[in-house]
């Protein structure tokens, strides 16, 4: 067993995933060894089917590996009951979902206090971190509206916060600048980029150019496999400026 620093957040271990048997076995993923520690932000890159959801659902412990295994701050993912494993995820763990998956009759500010309330924070607690994870993403204002009150970029911004809120120290984040416009999506990057400079490691799937800048390193995914590893070669702020804005 390889020996884990204290501060390395994150590792996949020869992790491997494949779905059905036999001749309809499909192989997501393939020995993929990878480590992120404290204060790193990694950016997967990769085409469509190359595997990078099925790599951020196995680093947070939403899906399991076929082989190999998956290891928390040094926990073993695969060691855990569905119950120790849903409590890590709720203590140590942020996703930001493609399809935001917010509870609809909760307000925004519910929303992202509910993980907090499930882990025993008290509730006046949990709202004000809720509040203040809200304005790291800009929107306040919005904390009493409900679902179907906002928009898609609202939304996405609502469960940004709630990725980030309380002391997450893994942020896994799946395109999370989807529904944004640019602008709003430059600001999830600097929020991003913000988490991992205070200390958390910051996993996030794309396929822009300009928000894997933001990244310390930049991980690419072909069939299942890690072809190539980089060091972001660009500053964000000149790719922003480039695009548009």
């Amino acid at each position: 067993m390889s020996v884990r620093g204290p501060q390395q957040v994150l590792e996949l271990a020869k992790v491997s995933r494949t779905f059905g048997e036999g001749a309809t076995a499909v192989a997501a993923l393939r020995e993929v060894d990878l480590t992120i520690s404290a204060g790193e932000f990694v950016a997967v890159m990769g085409p469509s089917g190359s595997g990078k959801s099925s790599l951020l659902a196995l680093a947070g412990g939403l899906d399991r590996p076929t082989s190999g295994g998956v290891f928390i701050e040094s926990t073993p993912l695969g060691g855990l009951g569905l119950n120790e494993l849903a409590r890590l995820r709720r203590r140590a763990v942020g996703y930001v979902f493609q399809d935001f998956n917010l509870v609809p009759t909760l307000t925004a500010a519910e929303n992202v206090a509910l993980p907090l309330e499930l882990d025993g924070t008290a509730a006046r607690k949990a709202q004000r971190q809720a509040l203040d994870a809200l304005r790291q993403v800009g929107i306040p204002e919005l904390a009493d509206r409900f679902m179907d009150q906002m928009s898609g970029g609202q939304q996405q911004r609502v469960a940004i916060a709630r990725a980030i809120v309380g002391e997450r120290r893994l942020i896994l984040a799946d395109e999370p600048t989807g529904a944004l416009d640019s602008t709003t999506g430059h600001g999830v990057m600097e929020v991003l980029r913000g988490r991992a400079d205070a200390g958390a490691a910051v996993m996030l799937v794309t396929h822009e150019a300009r928000h894997a800048a933001w990244a310390d390193r930049v991980v690419f995914l072909r069939d299942g496999r890690i072809v190539d590893q980089a060091a972001a070669l660009h500053d964000p702020a000149v790719l922003f400026a480039r695009t548009g804005s």
